[in-house]
């Protein structure tokens, strides 16, 4: 099985989606996607060219990082099924709203299209406020599914919702017996 694995925005949890890729390589063909912010943007949880080197060496092959070589994943370079994760507030309201202008989000419209599952790991600090009806909005459309997710901070992040990223890979196995049947 092949599956896309795409990480976005929320950079204080790509240590947890790095972990869960680095289980992931060792049982399928993992195809890595960046979006343009995350190939670019150095923050204080770790430099742009350190992330996409670890995605590159786990995974074989240098990171989607762009519209144009995200788009033929959907009619030439099928996947069986796409992770987001983490998959931010921002991309999420885009998917939802139709907007596809990052390599994560075209890869998302390319699954989409051809009928095919998408896992997001959401990752947001507004999730229970301006993103609340953007999540509404993608469960209610099929072959998507969401991983396990809750409050990270009810104290001082009473609006945020963060996916247990521990439960991902248990998500891709039942999305993709469901799909494909027996693996």
């Amino acid at each position: 099985m092949k599956i896309g694995y795409a990480l976005c925005g929320s950079y204080c949890t790509h240590a947890k989606a790095v972990a869960v890729l680095e289980e992931l390589v060792r049982k399928y063909t993992v195809v890595p996607i960046v979006s343009e912010n995350v190939a670019a943007t150095d923050t204080r949880f770790g430099k742009a060219a350190d992330l996409l080197a670890i995605l590159e060496a786990l995974c074989g092959r240098e990171p989607i990082r762009t519209i144009a070589e995200a788009e033929p994943l959907g009619p030439k370079e099928p996947l069986d099924l796409l992770v987001i994760a983490p998959c931010s507030g921002n991309t999420l309201a885009k998917m939802a709203h139709g907007i596809t202008d990052t390599a994560v989000t075209m890869a998302a419209k390319a699954q989409l299209r051809a009928d095919r599952p998408l896992l997001l790991a959401l990752a947001t600090n507004d999730a229970l406020a301006a993103n609340l009806e953007n999540i509404a909005v993608m469960r209610g459309r099929k072959h998507v599914y969401f991983a396990p997710m809750s409050m990270d901070d009810p104290v001082h992040k009473p609006h945020s919702l963060v996916a247990d990223f521990s439960a991902v890979p248990a998500e891709i196995e039942r999305i993709l017996q469901k799909k494909y049947g027996k693996l």
